[in-house]
């Protein structure tokens, strides 16, 4: 049973991945002759997306796309709540203990940690004699 959610989370991860190349090729086709160097993405705790399936999904969805040999850059977001009696932010130490880790109160409000946000594309020029040589 553990297997089978296994391949479960990959086919997730690699949907994402999917819309991810897709996102990315859309707008490189945009700017015209450019090549996708990165793509940077935020990737909060509670997104329910494996870090290491979506990289391992990305690598092999991007083969024979225009994307194929672009990096996926992962900014990890932690979990942020605020908490009502401190009245501040909190970043949670485990998401197994929606406490505030100062004053021990639920805290429910949950601020960041959801993302899954593909927030820029490093591109470059692709040069002419290479543009005419396609």
């Amino acid at each position: 049973m553990l297997w089978f959610g296994c391949i479960l989370t990959r086919m997730h991860e690699l949907s994402i991945a999917m819309s991810l190349i897709e996102a990315a090729c859309e707008e490189a086709a945009r700017q015209g002759d450019v090549h996708v160097e990165a793509l940077h993405l935020r990737l909060g705790a509670l997104s329910g997306v494996v870090r290491e399936a979506l990289e391992f999904s990305f690598d092999l969805a991007a083969a024979g796309t225009a994307i194929e040999g672009a990096r996926l850059q992962i900014e990890e977001i932690p979990v942020t709540v605020y908490c009502p009696r401190c009245c501040e932010e909190r970043q949670l130490p485990s998401l197994q203990h929606f406490r505030c880790p100062v004053c021990d109160t639920p805290t429910p409000e949950v601020l960041r940690g959801r993302e899954l946000e593909l927030r820029a594309l490093e591109i470059s020029e692709i040069p002419e004699n290479a543009v005419q040589d396609r």
